[in-house]
């Protein structure tokens, strides 16, 4: 967000980056509530980032999967990748935030959804 200052370590502004531009991008195409959902997924990811940059490498490997995830939603064209929603998005970041206990962030996202169960990785969150 504009005007929005974040501490950040070595290695961590690439992936706010990253976050930032694909919001810009998502703004210019959404409105209602899928900006706000947007909206909310980049805040969460961004606080991930940040108060993951001292912790372990599969902490970091986790957040940066959601990066990833909610960065790479593609529009079906084509043989490109199928349309991976922002609710996809959203379950994606939400296990990652239980993971790794910021169930504070939890509570920017949409509620209403029965827990998931986090016992599946992260990883395998992604095939599914």
């Amino acid at each position: 967000m504009a005007g929005e200052q974040w501490n950040v370590e070595p290695g961590t502004d690439v992936l706010i980056r990253k976050v930032d531009s694909h919001l810009a991008t998502l703004r210019g195409g959404l409105h209602g509530p899928e900006l706000e959902l947007a909206e909310r997924l980049a805040h969460c990811l961004r606080e991930l980032v940040v108060s993951t940059a001292q912790a372990s490498a599969a902490d970091r490997g986790q957040v940066r999967v959601a990066v990833h995830y909610f960065v790479l939603r593609r529009e079906s064209r084509g043989r490109l990748l199928s349309v991976r929603s922002l609710s996809a998005a959203e379950r994606v970041v939400d296990k990652v935030a239980r993971q790794l206990g910021r169930v504070d962030l939890l509570a920017e996202l949409a509620s209403g959804r029965p827990a998931s169960d986090d016992a599946v990785p992260v990883g395998d969150a992604l095939l599914h």
